[in-house]
């Protein structure tokens, strides 16, 4: 499994454009192949600030599948002009399980 994570900085005073236009974008995104699950968070300290966090089955199903997609075009035209500048997306994987003893 491969962990995205993309730091989202929304322009200022669009924070509820944004969260519905999510709303409407997060079901392109689920329906896409190697797709396993998606959080949205907002931050506490900036209320402009997002975390985007995708669990993949593999990074080819996110760089490849997703970002090559027709869907990704959709996705893109609901949520990027939001963005203050463009997101750094980097992908991580699990040294340790997530278990709680």
């Amino acid at each position: 499994m491969v962990l995205e994570v993309a730091l989202l900085d929304v322009k200022q005073g669009q924070q509820q454009a944004f969260e519905a236009a999510f709303a409407e974008a997060q079901s392109i995104i689920s329906g896409m192949g190697g797709y396993l699950s998606h959080q949205l968070q907002k931050c506490i300290e900036k209320d402009n600030r997002y975390v985007l966090l995708v669990n993949w089955e593999t990074l080819v199903d996110h760089q490849v599948g997703f970002r090559q997609s027709a869907e990704y075009l959709q996705w893109r035209d609901l949520l990027h002009h939001f963005y203050e500048t463009f997101p750094e997306v980097e992908h991580f994987t699990a040294l340790y399980p997530n278990e709680v003893a």
